[in-house]
């Protein structure tokens, strides 16, 4: 949240006190150049950095700065310094961002009834040659000449301002994050090209995105303050994590779905335990259970019916007349709610639940990303701008 800046500082200010005499100068010279001591026994204003967080002179051997004095009275002083200036930044669409960063100066004991400052004509210049390694700086936006309340100091204080913009640049993003995370995603496809005999494989590539991608957005979060808004990046990290997880989810559907078939297809029906209702004389009457459409029907073997009341049946042997059974439940097979397998009307080919559903994820999750990469960059151009 704050930015160094190397200058030259510029002032310059008319003292009529002076009593300047002509043979300080030297011949054919309006101006002659002091050592930094004679600045102190000199009035001065006391401009000062309002936002820096730190401000010196640079020194080597000695304080870079120097004292001139013109035969019409001007005091020009300049000096190198260094500063550390804070900047309120926003990084929603990080790292699309653009940075507005001003640097205030202020005089710090008189207000502006005592000193006026202004800006010089040339201004701010910045070196034509300096380059940043994230960012593109080109001339200061504005320059400003305003007045501002002090609550601090009891009064109004002539203020200079000027804001600077930093664009940052999306190349080194693009070749460390975005790129490479496109790419985990795509890698998480390959799994429904891979059946489901090979499972530790398939399950093996989708935890390794995921965890590539969880590593990515980890080191990433390094790099810029923990601020507590959602950025530009978190939600294509977060966009990117969803599709793998989504691939991942998919596999458990399918692999769920294939248990179920197999469980169908290897099911055997079993005949269900004869119950004996008679047995007289030797001779038993049992039922033969036998399969029809999912249910089990038990009819009798070769039994007397006699008449009854409706819903019972008796049987009748050597020995006579029986009491009447109590009618039989129906067991019927357990069945899925939702069909795992079909065969084609057209084709007669069975279809698979599972494999229609891999087939089907081939072309949906590629079509969703192309979908979220459509909708988010020209968004994030579009608020850039």
């Amino acid at each position: 949240m704050d930015f160094r800046v190397d200058m030259f500082v510029h002032q310059k200010w008319v003292e009529s006190r002076l009593d300047l005499h002509d043979d300080i100068f030297e011949e054919g010279d309006d101006h002659v150049i002091l050592p930094p001591e004679f600045f102190d026994n000199l009035w001065q204003p006391d401009p000062y950095f309002l936002n820096s967080k730190i401000s010196e002179i640079a020194t080597l051997t000695h304080k870079f700065s120097s004292v001139t004095l013109y035969k019409n009275s001007t005091v020009r002083y300049a000096c190198m310094m260094h500063a550390i200036i804070a900047c309120q930044m926003e990084f929603q669409l990080y790292p699309m961002d653009i940075q507005i960063c001003p640097i205030y100066i202020e005089s710090f004991s008189y207000h502006n009834q005592k000193i006026r400052l202004k800006w010089a004509d040339n201004g701010v210049t910045i070196n034509p040659e300096l380059k940043l390694l994230q960012y593109n700086l080109g001339q200061p936006l504005q320059l400003e000449e305003t007045d501002g309340y002090m609550p601090e100091k009891y009064g109004n204080f002539s203020r200079l301002a000027v804001y600077f913009r930093f664009e940052r640049q999306i190349g080194h993003h693009l070749i460390q994050t975005f790129a490479p995370s496109a790419l985990v995603v795509m890698l998480s496809w390959f799994s429904f090209w891979l059946g489901l005999d090979a499972i530790p494989g398939r399950v093996t590539l989708l935890v390794t995105c995921m965890l590539t991608l969880v590593t990515m957005f980890t080191g990433m979060r390094a790099d810029i303050p923990p601020v507590a808004y959602v950025k530009a990046l978190d939600l294509w990290m977060a966009g990117c994590m969803l599709f793998v997880f989504s691939a991942l989810g998919e596999f458990v559907v399918v692999k769920v779905l294939d248990v179920q078939y197999q469980y169908q297809v290897n099911k055997v029906p079993k005949v269900l335990p004869m119950r004996i209702s008679a047995m007289e004389k030797g001779q038993c009457v049992g039922t033969v259970a036998n399969w029809e459409g999912g249910t089990v029907n038990v009819r009798p073997r070769k039994p007397t019916q006699t008449p009854t009341t409706p819903g019972q049946v008796s049987l009748q042997g050597n020995g006579g007349p029986q009491p009447p059974l109590p009618p039989t439940k129906q067991p019927t097979r357990r069945q899925s709610i939702l069909s795992v397998a079909w065969t084609d009307t057209d084709t007669g080919i069975e279809k698979i639940m599972w494999r229609e559903i891999d087939k089907m994820s081939r072309i949906v999750f590629p079509g969703l990303f192309l979908v979220f990469v459509v909708l988010y960059w020209p968004i994030l151009i579009f608020k850039t701008s």
